[in-house]
């Protein structure tokens, strides 16, 4: 049986490789920061050097944010690890994300109504063109 060989991980990263692991723009990583999500350090030069913790919470973030969170919501639920624990931290974010529910269900209705009052709007606009051309 081949052995396998497990891919050590990296213990810290520029800006410019998390934005490209990440597919985003560096900009976005400094705004991130700005706002407190991240917490770089600096070398004697002043560059932001990453840890695998930042890398950690930068995929939680941009998970967060494609689930519809906002970032403060964001930043509430990654904080409370180390406020409150693991446990304190499970249930915010089930709060958050039962909300996040209840408003995709709203919508998901309202697009059904929508589409039923789209449909409705075909179907008296092909039944007029009928009518119109047939008079030809």
């Amino acid at each position: 049986m081949p052995k396998k060989t497990q891919r050590k991980e990296r213990e810290t990263y520029t800006i410019s490789e998390l934005a490209r692991e990440f597919d985003i723009s560096t900009r976005t990583i400094r705004y991130y920061e700005e706002l407190g999500l991240l917490s770089p350090e600096r070398t004697s030069g002043n560059q932001r050097i990453f840890t695998k913790r930042d890398k950690t919470r930068l995929k939680l973030i941009i998970r967060g944010k494609r689930l519809g969170f906002s970032l403060n919501e964001i930043k509430e639920m990654i904080e409370m690890y180390d406020v409150a624990g693991e446990t304190e931290q499970i249930k915010l974010t089930l709060k958050y994300g039962e909300k996040k529910l209840k408003e995709i269900e709203e919508k998901i209705k309202e697009l059904e109504m929508l589409r039923e009052d789209m449909l409705s709007i075909r179907e008296i606009l092909i039944k007029r063109l009928k009518e119109l051309e047939s008079k030809k």
